[in-house]
């Protein structure tokens, strides 16, 4: 087994390091000063300024594997880039055109698109000149079983027509939003999986109503057009919008969702790492009772916790890189189910003890802890709640034991 990364990775990853350290961290209170004077959830101008210094320096859509979109690098290369940008994790993924939902929606253009749908928005999502919102997820029924989901795409004619409604659906009321994905029922009587489709709809479509924002543990996620409760009415678009086809809508979500799982994974490692290095340098400055917070001997324990698990969850993303690079997402089925369940619980932990060790001042403004435990915290539900993942994955794992016939 050789642990290291191959030459192009290690040199994107020197770009990229450079790039975080010398434009996004010290962008981050201008960012944050730009968003409360601006628009609630408009991108405030120093993310321009961003993209294109990420745009001049070649670190632009480095996550799609198709070299004819993106910079066609594997799970495993872009693995340890989106770790990097995890490290500022509300800045420095739009920065170089690698942020949520943009991406997953961008996947699925890429690769059940037709020439024409990828002309009209995959383009333009790849010049980072729009942002796209997915909606999947309704507030009436669980939507962590996606049969449930009631939205209706009936088609009439040449055209289909939409009724439903739809919340979490993140980056809808962005001003640059352009596009929605929508999953809904086209035939409520079908096979279980074979009853959702997908479609394209341009967010300005005659019946679209984006209602309001949900924050997230108080925050409204605004620089990054927040996650909005969209209602559609008697939406009519061209039967042209459908993506691949009637009753492919849940095998397009899990194409989608593996991609984005082990995303979310690789960008909360870089969460992680940047609670701990904080962590450690408080620690080693502040004193208490006669002798430096590094000195006791609590705080050495969650330390070497902390390093042991993220090193353990690097290494299972990794692993679950590889094997989606060469068995394929169905074949890393059981470790994307894995990751899910273990990266975000090891990085809140760790951002949990980040916070502990900052006092009062770790759940305050002044540091970014706060914010990164309420995303990692996020994310034990985004994409299947942890429960579904651990029932799925025992469901699995005992198929191997069940007896014969």
């Amino acid at each position: 087994m050789d642990f290291a990364y191959d030459a192009r990775t290690e040199e994107l990853r020197t770009k990229l390091r450079a790039f975080l350290d010398e434009h996004v961290i010290p962008a981050e209170p201008v960012f944050h000063a730009q968003h409360a004077e601006g628009h609630p959830w408009g991108r405030p101008p120093v993310l321009e300024q961003l993209k294109d210094e990420a745009r001049r320096q070649g670190l632009w859509n480095l996550f799609l594997p198709d070299d004819r979109f993106g910079a066609g690098l594997t799970n495993l290369q872009y693995a340890p880039l989106a770790e990097i940008t995890g490290r500022s994790p509300f800045i420095a993924p739009e920065a170089v055109n690698c942020a949520a939902p943009d991406t997953g929606n961008m996947e699925v253009l890429a690769l059940f698109g037709t020439p024409e749908q990828q002309e009209r928005w995959l383009k333009p999502l790849l010049d980072g000149s729009i942002r796209s919102a997915f909606c999947m997820t309704e507030p009436d029924v669980a939507s962590s079983d996606a049969a449930n989901i009631a939205t209706r795409i009936e088609r009439d004619g040449d055209e289909y027509v939409i009724n439903g409604r739809k919340w979490w659906s993140s980056g809808a009321l962005a001003p640059e939003c352009e596009l929605l994905i929508v999953m809904g029922k086209t035939d409520p009587d079908g096979p279980r999986h074979r009853q959702q489709s997908m479609i394209l709809v341009p967010r300005d479509t005659p019946g679209v109503t984006v209602e309001r924002g949900v924050h997230v543990f108080g925050y409204t996620d605004g620089p990054h057009g927040g996650h909005g409760v969209v209602a559609f009415d008697d939406v009519r678009v061209p039967a042209s919008h459908i993506v691949k086809g009637e009753g492919e809508g849940f095998a397009i979500a899990q194409a989608r969702l593996g991609p984005g799982r082990i995303h979310h994974c690789m960008r909360l490692i870089g969460m992680a790492e940047r609670a701990f290095d904080l962590m450690c340098e408080r620690v080693s400055e502040r004193v208490a009772f006669g002798r430096p917070l590094a000195e006791q001997g609590v705080v050495r324990e969650w330390i070497a916790e902390a390093r042991v698990r993220i090193e353990q969850a690097r290494l299972l993303v990794l692993k679950t890189a590889y094997l989606m690079d060469t068995v394929g997402n169905k074949g890393a089925h059981t470790e994307i189910q894995a990751i899910k369940i273990a990266v975000p619980a090891m990085a809140e932990w760790v951002i949990d003890k980040a916070i502990q060790a900052h006092g009062g001042g770790g759940v305050s403004q002044d540091f970014p802890l706060a914010e990164l435990w309420a995303h990692a915290r996020t994310l034990r539900l985004a994409d299947g709640p942890d429960e579904v993942h651990r029932a799925s994955l025992a469901r699995r794992e005992l198929r191997r034991y069940a007896p014969a016939g």
